[in-house]
């Protein structure tokens, strides 16, 4: 059976050494980087099945790193590792789409665990994660990256598209103006939230009658229906 690769991006090499010592003990493959930008760069050259990414680095820091891998569609486990206990940057990182979070300092036998429960549960998933989101007439391919409306195709924009997507993703959860803005135009953009308004404005018009399943959440943002 082959390894399961494990990214460790630490910027403090005594901690890199030793959870990567305790990781290839307890079986698993690993890579190491010490920056965001060597991450992505490992990223993009090698499999990877879980990354272990330090939130305080130098030259990216991991919440960007997190949220580039996740516009590139990529579902490979993240877990954040980070001294802050703050809840915001807990809150943040999920937003940036991790799927769990340690805080230092902290116990190597509790990481493993986690990683196992991660790892378990996506090789179980494995089979039941769509390429095709089926939602009332309307059909989302994200490999395609195209819409179709009974069967008819609906042309997007790509930020129409990502908007699209991030609701679908998080179906039936409500969706604040910021998160949206920072999950489909990303954290530095620091354009009106409006801009948000207008998307989805003009994302419910084409999508015509099933423009209906976005809907607005007074004073809080916007969600997807499931449709019927």
């Amino acid at each position: 059976m082959m390894k399961k690769i494990i990214l460790i991006v630490e910027d403090e090499p005594r901690m890199q050494t030793i959870i990567a010592d305790y990781l290839e003990d307890e079986g698993y493959q690993t890579l190491a980087a010490a920056h965001g930008i060597e991450a992505l760069e490992l990223f993009k050259s090698k499999r990877v099945d879980l990354i272990l990414l330090d939130i305080m680095m130098p030259k990216l820091d991991g919440l960007s790193v997190c949220r580039t891998i996740r516009k590139q569609d990529s579902r490979v486990l993240i877990i954040m590792l980070t001294a802050k206990s703050a809840e915001n940057d807990k809150l943040l990182g999920y937003e940036y789409g991790a799927d769990d979070y340690i805080t230092k300092p902290f116990s190597l036998k509790v990481l493993v665990a986690k990683i196992n429960a991660l790892l378990k549960r996506a090789d179980a998933g494995a089979q039941e994660t769509p390429e095709i989101y089926e939602i009332g007439r309307l059909a989302i391919n994200q490999l395609s990256h195209t819409v179709t409306l009974a069967g008819e195709p609906i042309e997007l924009t790509p930020k129409e598209f990502e908007l699209l997507v991030c609701l679908v993703r998080n179906k039936q959860r409500v969706l604040t103006r910021e998160m949206m803005m920072n999950l489909v135009w990303g954290y530095e953009y620091y354009g009106d939230l409006r801009n948000v308004d207008s998307h989805i404005k003009r994302l419910r018009q084409k999508l015509k009658s099933e423009g209906r399943l976005i809907t607005t959440v007074r004073g809080s943002g916007y969600k997807l229906e499931a449709g019927q």
